[in-house]
């Protein structure tokens, strides 16, 4: 069986991708935890967070996944090569939105700047916590039922092998490929509301 192999090689993990199933799963996160060590080289970089990092690796290696799949991938390099180029785009990307004068533009004026009355602040407060909570809610609820759960349960500190036992997952690293792939269509569908609102 290819998946006792220390690590895939291209053809494996390009083939068990495009087999579907819990091969495909399996693969998605072998693919994910083999060059996984690209988040920490890029901090160094491109001086980003190691959060910023991740969910950029994360995008490039769900971008990867959905080439592949499609059938965009025509093996002129190598899989890590091809999933180094995406992910270096995407830390480019955020370096240029980080130090663009557009990106303060965006940036709202924080209750802390303003000089309010305590009462007046504290209601203020109360008013966008409620409705970015009622905005988290709409937007969870359209996630799914097992999304939603995974989800909540990673908000309130679950580790993935928690939330992989909770939810039946096979293994952890199953779990936080779903994890993230959950919380990129949670960020998407932040990112269509607010299109919608400018």
């Amino acid at each position: 069986m290819i998946l006792l192999k220390r690590a895939l090689s291209d053809s494996d993990l390009i083939a068990g991708i495009k087999a579907g199933g819990n091969l495909r799963r399996n693969c998605e996160n072998r693919l994910y935890e083999q060059y996984q060590y690209l988040i920490r080289e890029a901090t160094f970089k491109h001086k980003l967070s190691p959060d910023e990092c991740a969910s950029a690796y994360s995008d490039a290696v769900l971008t990867v996944i959905e080439h592949l799949t499609s059938n965009r991938f025509e093996g002129r390099s190598g899989l890590k090569t091809y999933l180094y180029q995406i992910f270096y785009n995407k830390c480019v990307d955020l370096v240029r939105k980080n130090s663009t004068n557009r990106e303060s533009v965006h940036q709202g004026v924080s209750l802390e700047d303003l000089v309010l009355p305590d009462e007046t602040r504290t209601a203020l407060q109360n008013l966008m916590t409620e409705s970015d909570l009622t905005l988290l809610r709409e937007r969870l609820a359209s996630l799914g039922d097992k999304c939603r759960q995974m989800v909540l349960a990673w908000g309130e500190g679950y580790s993935d092998e928690e939330i992989a036992q909770h939810l039946q997952y096979q293994t952890a690293a199953v779990a936080k490929t779903s994890r993230l792939r959950c919380l990129e269509r949670l960020r998407a569908l932040y990112a269509e509301s607010k299109s919608r609102r400018s």
